[in-house]
């Protein structure tokens, strides 16, 4: 792991291969320094997948109802999803901010007309300096609705769409009030999810989580919850 300064010369390599303007033959480049320690390591991999056009982060907006967080993940199809925050507003629409791995530069298109053709409003914030460096790790505040509101921590094994069927899975009579996944590139995928409960039918509703299969705990009595949640 070489520091982000000591890499310059291989970035600028790298532009060259794709512009086409790189000598012809073998290069060599130096690549200097390990002025790094493991609390920057992970950002520097986010800013740099986000820069090699590697992952993208974009907003959407869908309608705040049962089953639109389902169809939303049915129009991303099966990729790799690297982020996915939310948090109920009591308005008419939910605004979601999604992170997506990318194979190569032109998916970047395919993604945004499959979400506009599922009739989602979207838009790319992958060159946004506000959304890379703050937004995509704020999540939270305390839900405006007077439904009963349970918060549980979801555990599953991270693979290409298993946050899609965590979704699919669940039961639409429960309202998702709370959403947040993050892909940290371990075995286990964690989601921190809310419920609204307009029936006080807890018993129901831990009865759907456990026959998806994954493991979960409730946190709603979690100082972390109550402070921020």
């Amino acid at each position: 792991m070489v520091e982000p300064a000591g890499a310059l010369g291989l970035a600028g390599l790298r532009r060259a291969v794709t512009d086409g303007t790189a000598p012809i033959g073998d290069c060599v480049v130096t690549i200097s320094g390990a002025n790094v320690n493991f609390d920057r390591i992970g950002h520097i991999v986010e800013r740099a997948e986000l820069g090699a056009g590697e992952e993208m982060l974009l907003s959407a907006v869908i309608p705040e109802q049962r089953g639109a967080f389902r169809a939303f993940v049915e129009a991303l199809g099966n990729r790799s999803v690297t982020e996915f925050s939310y948090r109920y507003q009591a308005n008419s629409n939910a605004h979601l901010l999604v992170g997506l791995k990318l194979k190569s530069g032109s998916e970047r298109d395919a993604v945004m007309a499959a979400l506009r053709a599922a009739n989602v409003t979207t838009e790319d914030l992958s060159r946004d300096r506000l959304a890379k460096r703050h937004l995509r790790h704020l999540s939270g505040g305390r839900s405006v609705s007077e439904d009963m509101e349970l918060i549980y921590r979801v555990e599953f094994p991270e693979r290409p769409g298993a946050l899609g069927q965590f979704l699919t899975a669940l039961d639409k009579r429960w309202n998702i009030s709370l959403f947040h996944y993050r892909n940290h590139g371990a075995a286990e995928g964690h989601v921190l999810c809310g419920f609204q409960l307009p029936n006080d039918d807890k018993d129901a509703l831990e009865g759907s989580l456990a026959s998806i299969g994954f493991s979960f705990w409730e946190e709603t009595q979690n100082p972390a919850t109550r402070l921020f949640l």
